[in-house]
């Protein structure tokens, strides 16, 4: 909505707006192209014209996408569900990503499967072999190997530690 905002502030006409990517329908002049720049940085966004940072924050988006919103992981391969859900070859995307970032998807993946566990961990609702269902991991094991590996501790002294740090809002 911001972005749709901005663009009607400074008269651009556009077709769709998604997220991270927008239509316009008119070839931007010089001038236009910099009121636009300088408009979304007021709101914290920013204009990215280089297609290739352009997919690399679709691929984040789509990792983001995948491991924080739905409900359970697909029982797909990650290279194939990037692949389709961006519809390029997973070894370009996989190529340009590493050379952007200094880092894999998978690797990405990972550090955002742990942070979801973290939240699953921290509100208590699901025990771990829910939680590694739920993110797709082989076993429990896996799970906690890979945690333990990120974050130097096991999923249960993370959860004792969580329940240790809590303050009552009475003590507060």
């Amino acid at each position: 909505m911001i972005v749709q905002q901005k663009l009607n502030k400074l008269g651009l006409h556009y077709g769709t707006v998604d997220l991270g990517e927008v239509e316009i329908k008119e070839n931007l002049t010089f001038p236009q192209l910099n009121r636009l720049r300088i408009e979304l940085l007021k709101a914290g966004l920013e204009l990215m014209e280089d297609k290739k940072a352009v997919l690399i924050e679709r691929i984040k988006n789509v990792i983001v996408e995948m491991v924080h919103y739905s409900g359970e992981l697909a029982k797909v391969k990650n290279s194939d569900y990037i692949s389709e859900k961006l519809n390029h070859d997973y070894t370009y995307l996989a190529n340009l990503f590493s050379e952007s970032t200094g880092t894999t998807i998978e690797q990405f993946i990972i550090a955002h499967k742990i942070e979801r566990v973290k939240e699953y961990l921290l509100y208590d609702e699901l025990n771990l072999t829910e939680i590694s269902y739920k993110l797709n991991y082989s076993s429990v094991a896996h799970l906690s190997f890979q945690f333990k590996k990120v974050t130097g501790l096991t999923p249960t002294f993370y959860k004792h530690l969580k329940n240790k740090k809590r303050t009552t809002l009475e003590n507060v």
